[in-house]
C-alpha cells in the first residue's frame, strides 16, 4: 500500500482531497460545538451577523468545492459530453 500521497493514482488522490474537503465542511455544519461556540456571539460580518454567516459560508464553500470537482473532472476526462455513452 502507498503511504505517499503523491505517488497515488490521480484519481485515487482527487477522492482524497476532496473527501477530506468535504468532510470538513460536513463536520462544520453537523458538530454541534462548532456551532455553538459561536451561536452566541453578537459580531458582525459583512452586515450579517455571525451564525447566519456561518451558514452561509457553509453553504457558500460547498458550492465552490462543487464547482472546482466538476472543473478538475472535466479537465480530467472523467464526465463525457453530452449524448456520449460510457
Amino acid at each position: 500500500m502507498q503511504s505517499n500521497p503523491s505517488l497515488a493514482p490521480p484519481r485515487r488522490f482527487k477522492a482524497l482531497v476532496f473527501g477530506i474537503y468535504f468532510l470538513v465542511l460536513l463536520l462544520m455544519a453537523l458538530f454541534p460545538p462548532f456551532y455553538l461556540s459561536i451561536s452566541g456571539s453578537a459580531v458582525i460580518v459583512l452586515g450579517i451577523p455571525l451564525p447566519i454567516f456561518y451558514w452561509i459560508a457553509i453553504a457558500t464553500l460547498t458550492g465552490l468545492g462543487l464547482w472546482v470537482l466538476y472543473i478538475v473532472e472535466s479537465a480530467t476526462g472523467e464526465i463525457p459530453e453530452e449524448g456520449e455513452l460510457q
